[in-house]
């Protein structure tokens, strides 16, 4: 790939407006390249990171204990309501994280698929509407599958899959980064300039329909939907969608009319494209999965492939049955989400946020609606706008700026202040940095932290004491800044431009505490939350 200056000025020819086709293949391998990585199962955690850390009072320097199976139990009352509004329950997760033997049953009160004030009865109601609702969707993707079969698609992908060995340079960060902070392009624009097509070229076809895309093809009048299949996204849509929430993007954003619903679904082209990018990912999808779940993991090879058939999955012969069953869940959720949010669709890294949920909760109705709920926010990073994107990269770049001047100032001589190497890190939240049972330690505590907020309890008395941090929407934001903290004197001392400190996020993979990192982070929350929330209001 060609190398692309860093520079704002308009004397190359390069510099001229994009089409909107370049737009959107620029827009598509951004997120990819910036946290595209080798295939190989990151490392066991370190324990041998330097000392002199910050030192958190709120965890008091050491993991507390898991929430235990029997713990579990006796948070309830007989009626089945979590005691105390769940108050205990989020501090115990919060310390510790969860007992590997509850994931199943914690993770649904957690990411709010079940309100933390329910009764078993009420629970019972949900799950099964939920079901309900989850066999719609999946009976729309079979829909449309049928329709592809049959020879309604019309084009074939032909975008150059990334290459797992692939490493951007400073050069091609900067270059994409200097088109979107000129905020040129509106939301539904997805406009960046030409070297920027050049960094995302070809990964990722599957990007959402966008607004421009489904006002274009309101007129469109083939294909209309069954009343079933809209009613089913309707219902969905009416879920809570966590309105306290201040990074939940306003309902009229995550829940689309019913016009742009049936606009979307008429597409089937995009959808055909999300399929196809779909399958592929999920055929590629990182094995270290296995260990963590072996009711999967010895799965028999006739219902994988039962599994695989059902979901149209093919090339996968050459994989043991757990990984052909694991990728036809995978197959099976992402696909029903691209029904359910036809904005977002699939994206690259959105198989790396589901892949933990469909090994840790064995049926897939559940794990849909978990991963919905985990995408409330996690949606952010795959807007075409790009706006949650770059302003948790904000957040990172002020909690380093307040936290250790010196450090800062050192980035902004090499032109890296904005911080745009920990985008792999913000995208995909830390999955790719973090072992697999790390990166669902701090997913659990940072859940904990929303849950927390959307249940009022970061307004209580308890959260305010001067030895704890209170909880936060941005846990994962003061995590990613601690990691660049540890490595500050690298940094300063030996690093001297962008590329290189790319690189040495990059090789972080496997070699993070992340009981340390949350014991740092947590520190960084009691000494600058306040003044970092203060600036952005």
């Amino acid at each position: 790939m060609k190398a692309l200056k860093r520079s704002h000025t308009s004397s190359s020819s390069n510099s001229s407006s994009p089409s909107s086709s370049s737009s959107s293949s620029s827009w598509i391998h951004l997120r990819s390249v910036l946290f595209v990585v080798a295939n190989s199962s990151p490392a066991s955690c370190s324990s041998s990171l330097d000392r002199g850390r910050l030192k958190s009072p709120w965890s008091r320097r050491k993991r507390k204990h898991v929430l235990l199976p029997k713990q579990w139990r006796g948070l309830f009352t007989p009626d089945g309501r979590l005691r105390d509004g769940g108050v205990k329950f989020l501090k115990k997760v919060r310390s510790g994280g969860v007992d590997p033997s509850i994931r199943a049953e914690v993770w649904p009160f957690l990411l709010n698929v079940y309100d933390l004030k329910s009764s078993k009865e009420e629970r019972d109601i949900t799950r099964t509407r939920n079901r309900k609702q989850y066999e719609k969707f999946r009976m729309q993707c079979r829909r449309l599958m049928r329709q592809f079969d049959e020879g309604f698609s019309s084009r074939r992908y032909s975008g150059q899959l990334i290459q797992d060995t692939y490493s951007p340079s400073s050069e091609e960060v900067e270059s994409a980064r200097e088109s979107l902070s000129s905020g040129e392009g509106g939301p539904d624009s997805g406009c960046l300039d030409n070297s920027s097509s050049k960094l995302l070229e070809g990964v990722d076809s599957s990007r959402r329909v966008t607004n421009a895309d489904t006002s274009a093809l309101n007129t469109d009048s083939s294909d209309t939907d069954s009343s079933e299949d809209v009613e089913a996204i309707d219902a969905s849509f009416s879920l809570e969608t966590g309105d306290d929430d201040p990074d939940t993007p306003p309902k009229e954003n995550l829940s689309p009319s019913r016009t742009e619903v049936q606009s979307a679904l008429r597409t089937d082209e995009n959808f055909a494209t999300w399929q196809r990018i779909i399958r592929l990912d999920a055929v590629r999808a990182n094995p270290e999965w296995i260990p963590y779940s072996p009711s999967q993991a010895i799965v028999s090879e006739a219902r994988a492939r039962r599994s695989a058939e059902a979901v149209g999955l093919k090339d996968y012969d050459h994989l043991e049955p757990c990984r052909i069953f694991h990728a036809a869940r995978l197959v099976a959720v992402l696909e029903a989400y691209a029904i359910y949010d036809p904005e977002i669709g699939y994206c690259q890294g959105m198989s790396d946020l589901l892949s933990p949920i469909i090994t840790v909760i064995t049926e897939d109705h559940e794990a849909f609606w978990c991963f919905v709920s985990f995408m409330r926010k996690a949606r952010h990073n795959f807007r075409l706008d790009e706006v949650g994107i770059r302003r948790q990269l904000n957040i990172v770049s002020k909690i380093i700026k307040s936290k250790d001047s010196h450090l800062y100032r050192h980035l902004e001589k090499l032109q890296a202040e904005d911080c745009f190497f920990v985008y792999r890190m913000v995208v995909v939240l830390f999955r790719r940095e973090l072992t697999f049972e790390q990166t669902i330690c701090l997913w659990e505590v940072m859940w904990a932290d929303q849950a927390a907020i959307r249940a009022g309890v970061g307004k209580s008395a308890w959260s305010r004491i001067r030895q704890r941090a209170p909880p936060t929407e941005d846990l994962l934001l003061y995590a990613i800044a601690a990691s660049v903290l540890q490595k500050r004197k690298l940094i300063i001392e030996r690093y001297n431009s962008m590329d290189e400190i790319l690189r040495e996020c990059n090789s972080m993979a496997g070699h993070l505490d992340v009981w340390k990192l949350l014991d740092d982070a947590h520190h960084l929350v009691v000494t600058l939350n306040e003044k970092i929330e203060t600036s952005f209001r």
